[in-house]
């Protein structure tokens, strides 16, 4: 069998300068070009160093080397054989004997006829064998002297004789009738060597080393692709740069293309209790345990897989895993692409910080703030209770009267700044001593009571209500015109002369009535004092008038009926 020449050397794969031949194999979960990397690395070589090995380098896995290089020794191994044992014949020896086979065959047909001399049917019967076999070019019949008897062909055939043994395209072997000469005859055949590619790749050597290379590769390549995902993929990953990780702080993997782990640190092999096992060669997305309740929903968008499609980096994205004890472990997971010459991930780096001292810490300050806040809302209550207290008749709810001066002298200040009206009413409940002399304190503190509810209920809202000492209040009404105080003051009046009465519990009293004195700050008070005493007067002329009624300080002589508006 015979195959194309090819340049010495043709065959050998390019390797960097003093790179030993042989120097084992890298195991398929990282490529050799990765782990090449992290020894140069490891090794303190330069990024120069790591580029310029990359690209020497064939772009080729190591599980398709691996099977090139089984699939070339099988090749080889049946070629040996061939050259010592002749396992696959060679065409050129097949065609051979096929062709001395022909000529024998041919050479008793014509040995008949020449006997009998039937020149006529020897040329009939050449003409038939040509026309039959196109692998034959000429056939020649020749005399015992070597002359020419009869020629057919394309070509002549050669005049120099052959021995039968030849290897040549050109067969002369003598015709004889028994032991008595007859002549000679020279059969001249296509070359046998192959003249074209299809031709040369038509042999049965060459079919052979195609089937056994192309067959072998990717039997080899299937096999091998299935079973190195069981062997050792950190042997890959030099010890230097195995301590070096494991002296980090913070947990560390480093996966290749296909997301399988190629080193654990030991720090990410003491975040969980089966985080200890052995990782390598595992697929990270088989760590069910890593898919925390802070983890993304898919392994599509983990962040290792985000950085292995796109080469993005991704940092401090929250996850928190639930531990065995129902304590949880809070982390922030960062991934780096490990990218070639070309951009192109060829692995990730991915950093698992653990934050849960941090985020235990800020939950207990959140929990103390929360707890400086409700104590803050319950003193602001209790101040706000005592600023109550502090300001509220505790018998009527009514302003006291050191409370009521303050808020009524502001009331009265704004107004004169703002040359606003302001009113001031004061009220007494009428024959007020007669409900203590006859019906005891008790009694007469529900009156108070009850004329305070009054009070408040007739108010408009901004109103102030004060209890000015006894069964005396006094009101002042920003804002409020004279007619409209007096609108007010009339309505309390009627409310206290229908309801206060029924009002009262445990006691059949006479009728509650109050008398009602009005001031306003148009009628020129310089004071909130002066304007209290002017109400004062109003509310004396009330009761001079026959009590149960309203006095204004400007005639406060003159008693006007309770229907009666001012004029």
């Amino acid at each position: 069998m015979s195959l194309p020449s090819r340049p010495k050397g043709e065959y050998r794969r390019a390797q960097p300068e003093g790179t030993p031949v042989n120097a084992g194999t890298t195991p398929p979960t990282l490529s050799r070009e990765f782990a090449r990397e992290l020894a140069l690395v490891g090794a303190g070589r330069s990024a120069r160093d790591v580029q310029s090995w990359r690209v020497t380098a064939i772009r080729i896995g190591p599980i398709a080397r691996l099977s090139l290089g089984l699939a070339a020794l099988l090749v080889s191994l049946a070629l040996v054989a061939d050259m010592v044992l002749g396992v696959v014949p060679g065409r050129v020896d097949t065609e051979r004997h096929i062709r001395q086979r022909v000529a024998a065959n041919l050479v008793l047909q014509l040995s008949s006829m020449l006997e009998a001399g039937d020149a006529l049917r020897l040329d009939k019967t050449i003409q038939q064998v040509l026309a039959r076999d196109t692998e034959i070019r000429s056939i020649t019949v020749r005399r015992i002297d070597g002359s020419v008897l009869l020629q057919r062909g394309s070509a002549p055939a050669a005049d120099a004789a052959r021995s039968v043994g030849s290897a040549s395209d050109s067969l002369h072997m003598s015709i004889a009738s028994g032991r008595e000469p007859l002549g000679a005859l020279d059969i001249r055949f296509a070359s046998a060597e192959p003249a074209t590619l299809g031709a040369w790749l038509g042999q049965p050597g060459v079919q052979m080393v195609i089937v056994l290379g192309l067959g072998g590769f990717l039997l080899c390549y299937a096999y091998l692709r299935r079973a190195m995902h069981f062997l050792d993929p950190s042997a890959s990953v030099p010890d230097r740069v195995r301590k070096a990780f494991d002296s980090l702080a913070e947990g560390l993997l480093i996966v290749d293309q296909q997301a399988r782990i190629v080193l654990a640190n030991r720090a990410f092999r003491q975040l969980h209790p089966r985080a200890g096992a052995d990782l390598n060669g595992q697929p990270i997305d088989a760590l069910d345990w890593l898919s925390g309740s802070g983890a993304p929903a898919s392994a599509t968008t983990a962040p290792w897989m985000q950085t292995l499609r796109s080469g993005v980096s991704v940092s401090a994205q929250p996850l928190e895993l639930p531990g065995p004890d129902g304590l949880s472990t809070q982390l922030l997971v960062s991934s780096v692409a490990i990218t070639d010459n070309k951009g192109r991930a060829r692995g990730c780096l991915i950093t698992f910080d653990d934050v849960t001292a941090i985020h235990r810490a800020n939950e207990e300050l959140r929990s103390t703030l929360s707890q400086l806040e409700r104590s803050r809302q319950r003193v602001e209550q209790q101040n706000e209770e005592l600023r109550r207290l502090a300001s509220r008749d505790s018998m009527t709810g009514c302003l006291n009267r050191r409370a009521f001066f303050e808020l009524a002298g502001e009331l009265f200040a704004l107004a004169r700044r703002g040359q606003t009206g302001l009113c001031c009413l004061m009220v007494d409940i009428d024959h007020f001593k007669r409900f203590n002399d006859t019906h005891g304190h008790a009694v007469g503190d529900q009156v108070i009571q009850v004329v305070a509810r009054s009070l408040s209920a007739g108010l408009r809202q901004p109103d102030v209500l004060g209890r000015y000492g006894g069964e005396e209040f006094c009101i002042v009404l920003p804002g409020a015109t004279t007619q409209d105080a007096w609108a007010v003051a009339e309505r309390i009046r009627s409310d206290i002369e229908a309801t206060a009465r029924g009002a009262v519990r445990d006691a059949d009293v006479m009728p509650i009535t109050a008398s009602f004195g009005l001031a306003s700050l148009s009628g020129g008070a310089r004071s909130l004092e002066a304007l209290i005493d002017e109400a004062d007067q109003a509310l004396y002329s009330a009761k001079q008038a026959g009590r149960n009624r309203v006095m204004l300080f400007e005639s406060a002589a003159i008693s006007l009926e309770p229907q009666v508006r001012p004029t």
